[in-house]
């Protein structure tokens, strides 16, 4: 039996740091109505030169250089992103081209927008346990900020830019024990950007739209659930969770779950005041942070967990 284990991470945010006060300089928005209502103080955006797959090779050094692994020994690159630098090619073969890689390993997109990392995380799972790849690098990397309308203040206050990357490595020794994915397009309307390129236009609003309650209620309900499902289905008990690493989009939706769970605000990694909803980057975010500051240890059990627009949502049980 082959398990994914997780050999090194490493994330990266853009050095322009956005608080609440300064948004509220452009929106008509305040710091206590932001951080009641979402838990977030500051976000990242990213420089105007800054692509996403620069974010994502920065944090791919990184997490290459905790795990002690050459570019040339990874043998699959998997980027999750709602932002490619371009049409295509995919952001994970700019990612590659950066890296300086020259083995000639496959490296693709996965596209499930704040879910992304899970679904990315999963498919590298796959791979590694039929023996199709021995090193995977799977990466979330966003640049939010671009698809963001900075004059609707139900938007523009949630979101930041970044990357989180973790290196993925075959092993005897559990890793990722179970995972749980799911996605439903009737939801498609709660949250979306619905431009389209035609005839070398853009077709449609560029700018992401959300039905803020509706969003909240179907991910308290699923995260719930995913989670039920990912615990039953592996033999574990929510007591066996040493921390809960939730998408980082919003406060209340993390202690929804927690609460769930029967877990206390001491098992929870909590980034969101910091960096805000990173999409598909703020789950490799918060691991990351997580094991850079000395509380996730080896051994210990992480369930993992993200919900995005589709919708799509999932969750991964890990033995770090």
């Amino acid at each position: 039996m082959q398990y994914a284990k997780i050999l090194g991470t490493g994330s990266y945010l853009p050095a322009k740091r956005v608080s609440n006060d300064d948004l509220a300089q452009k929106v008509d928005t305040s710091d206590e109505w932001i951080t009641t209502r979402t838990g977030i103080k500051f976000r990242h955006i990213a420089d105007e030169q800054e692509k996403t797959s620069d974010l994502a090779a920065a944090a791919a050094r990184l997490a290459l250089e905790d795990a002690g692994v050459a570019p040339d020994e990874i043998d699959l690159i998997v980027v999750a992103t709602a932002t490619p630098d371009m049409q295509f090619p995919s952001t994970a073969t700019i990612v590659q081209q950066k890296l300086g890689m020259t083995n000639g390993s496959p490296a693709f997109d996965v596209q499930a927008v704040c879910a992304g990392f899970m679904y990315a995380l999963n498919t590298a799972h796959a791979y590694i346990k039929s023996g199709m790849s021995k090193k995977i690098l799977v990466i979330g990397a966003e640049t939010f900020s671009r698809i963001l309308d900075w004059n609707d203040r139900t938007t523009c206050v949630l979101f930041g830019d970044g990357a989180g990357a973790v290196v993925l490595g075959a092993s005897d020794e559990p890793g990722i024990i179970h995972s749980k994915l799911h996605a439903d397009g009737n939801y498609l309307d709660l949250l979306n950007v619905p431009a389209q390129i035609a005839d070398g236009k853009i077709c449609g609003s560029p700018f992401v739209k959300m039905d803020g309650p509706g969003v909240f209620k179907f991910a308290v309900k699923m995260l719930s659930k995913v989670a039920d499902e990912v615990l039953t289905e592996s033999g574990y008990s929510a007591e066996q969770i040493d921390w809960l690493i939730p998408h980082q989009a919003n406060k209340r939706i993390i202690d929804s779950t927690a609460k769930h769970l029967g877990l206390p605000q001491e098992k929870v990694i909590l980034t969101v005041q910091d960096h805000g909803n990173t999409s598909a980057a703020s789950i490799p975010l918060a691991l990351d942070t997580g094991i850079k500051s000395g509380k996730i240890r080896r051994g210990q059990n992480l369930l993992l967990e993200g919900i995005g627009g589709g919708f799509a949502w999932g969750a991964v049980l890990i033995k770090y």
